[in-house]
């Protein structure tokens, strides 16, 4: 039985990764460079160190720091608000009230995390928030989400891991944790699709299924 779910954030609880693509091509374009969708899917799910690295291997230093997108992304969002994914709410609910344990794994730094938590109000539903600044070794890597087991009190076996990203699915085929992946930008292809539990189109679907199997898999 399920005991605990661990959530990634980026393109799995809020509906960050277009917004952030449009303000990376338009700071790229103000530089007279382009940034392809193809491109930046290629930084999805990884840590912020590792997503300065491919930036710099693809553009040199001739191209915007991700800090300045981050500034960025604040400001807007404090004028616009922070799209959460369909049914993110209904679900955490649900998990709430069955007493069930939730944590958010996120590659995004803590500060970062912390902004979008507050921003949605979607904070109060999670015991711990594990970050990329916080593990030594980000994903594909397990640690995220052992780190996030351990301090939820659970053993990997009982836990759910939810993801939208390819590196977030690897990492927890890694630590041995069932996956959910519920595509956002990217659909998994086959390899990657092997190692989840399953693939589903909305958390809604999520609650569901949870729902109706009693949280059993």
């Amino acid at each position: 039985m399920i005991k605990a779910v661990v959530f990634d954030m980026d393109g799995l609880l809020i509906d960050s990764e277009r917004v952030t693509f449009s303000m990376f091509q338009k700071m790229a374009n103000e530089m007279g460079k382009e940034i392809t969708e193809e491109f930046y899917c290629t930084l999805l799910g990884i840590c912020l160190a590792e997503s300065k690295q491919i930036l710099k291997e693809k553009y040199g230093g001739d191209i915007f720091d991700i800090t300045d997108v981050h500034n960025n992304m604040v400001a807007f969002y404090e004028e616009n608000g922070v799209p959460v994914k369909v049914g993110a709410r209904e679900l955490l609910e649900m998990l709430k009230k069955d007493g069930i344990k939730c944590a958010v794994a996120s590659s995004s730094d803590k500060e970062w995390v912390q902004k979008m938590m507050e921003y949605t109000g979607l904070g109060k539903y999670f015991q711990y928030f594990v970050c990329g600044n916080e593990v030594k070794k980000a994903k594909p890597a397990p640690e995220i989400f052992l780190t996030a087991c351990e301090k939820l009190g659970v053993d990997p076996a009982d836990a759910l891991v939810l993801e939208d990203a390819k590196s977030g699915i690897e990492a927890a085929n890694n630590a041995g944790i069932p996956v959910i992946c519920v595509p956002d930008m990217i659909y998994p292809d086959e390899a990657y699709a092997k190692m989840t539990y399953k693939i589903m189109d909305s958390l809604l679907q999520v609650k569901s299924f949870l729902e109706e199997n009693n949280y059993e898999l």
